[in-house]
């Protein structure tokens, strides 16, 4: 009988590689490139491609941990009522007094407690699923916005915090600068440490996970806290490029958000995806909307594009997945 070898590594197939939903975003971005370049003649103008990410990227943070939580099979939708809630505080508190740098930390901290009570909340009562428990307190944070601006905005913010959202560095926008920074973290904590792999196999089987020794709770906890977390650093950016703030700020952000996810490949059955390609996601829907937006194409028309991409993204991962059972059969 001959020995039985078992292989370490996986060994390369190009085929594998190439069909993967990554370079079907890259090639889909190329499409739109082509697109958008042909509909208005100022769309591959350096200056306002460079200048037209700086609008879309502040929600880009959050897409980041995003990514993690929908990995993990559960969902955040209060993240655009933390940027709200973080922003409006940073804003009223520099209004009465507190030096900016204290009041720009506070905002991180108001985004950290935000995305640890969230946490604590769905670990505490697991009978209730994540989007119940975001949902109750996406109305909690909004709402003591509200409270504490009411209906009034807030700025006249020193002068060198617009640089968050309009700097530059050597040429290069100050937020594509962080985010890429943000991207490369988040990259390298869920595909090269041993959290990224816990977060893979929760998302896989959280009961096999528990059963396991692997700390569920605990690794629940962080990602919603870094959902916190880069929900405030949106709120920083965001404030800075408006110059003002309301309680109503980021409607509709945690939409925006999931969709990029989702369109990035992240499996809303969990256990799937790769940061990659929610990033790549983020830059198809911002420059598709930029330049659909040149040629004064109506916002619903881009959501029904938005949206047939969003099918396209659930529908061939499952493709995929059915004719691989279909041969196994």
């Amino acid at each position: 009988m001959e020995p039985r070898v078992i292989a370490g590594n996986r060994e390369f197939n190009f085929k594998r590689f190439f069909f993967q939903w990554e370079w079907m975003l890259v090639v889909i971005l190329i499409i739109v490139n082509v697109i958008n370049s042909n509909l208005s003649p100022y769309y591959l103008d350096f200056t306002n491609l460079r200048d037209a990410s700086m609008v879309f990227l502040d929600k880009a943070f959050i897409v980041l941990p995003m990514a993690l939580v929908i990995i993990l099979r559960d969902i955040d939708i209060s993240v655009a009522s933390i940027v709200a809630l973080a922003s409006v505080v940073m804003a009223d508190l520099y209004n009465r007094g507190v030096p900016m740098e204290i009041s720009m930390l506070i905002c991180l901290a108001v985004g950290t407690l935000c995305g640890l009570v969230n946490g604590l909340l769905i670990v505490k009562f697991k009978e209730l699923s994540a989007v119940i428990v975001t949902l109750a307190t996406m109305i909690l944070y909004r709402g003591i916005a509200y409270i504490i601006l009411e209906d009034q905005a807030a700025g006249k913010f020193p002068e060198w915090y617009s640089y968050l959202g309009w700097g530059y560095v050597e040429g290069v926008p100050f937020i594509l600068v962080v985010f890429i920074v943000f991207a490369v973290l988040f990259g390298l904590l869920l595909h090269n440490t041993t959290f990224g792999r816990r977060v893979y196999a929760m998302g896989n089987n959280i009961t096999a996970s528990r059963y396991s020794g692997v700390q569920v709770d605990k690794i629940k906890i962080i990602v919603f806290t870094l959902a916190g977390v880069m929900s405030a650093v949106t709120a920083l950016f965001l404030t800075s490029r408006m110059g003002s703030t309301r309680p109503n700020v980021a409607t509709g952000y945690e939409l925006e958000v999931i969709a990029m996810v989702v369109l990035g490949g992240i499996s809303t059955a969990g256990g799937r995806g790769k940061i990659i390609g929610a990033v790549l996601a983020v830059f198809l829907i911002g420059l598709l909307r930029y330049g659909l937006g040149l040629v004064n194409v109506p916002a619903q028309v881009q959501l029904i594009i938005i949206g047939l991409l969003l099918i396209v993204a659930v529908l061939v991962p499952n493709l995929k997945f059915s004719q691989r059972k279909l041969r196994k059969t």
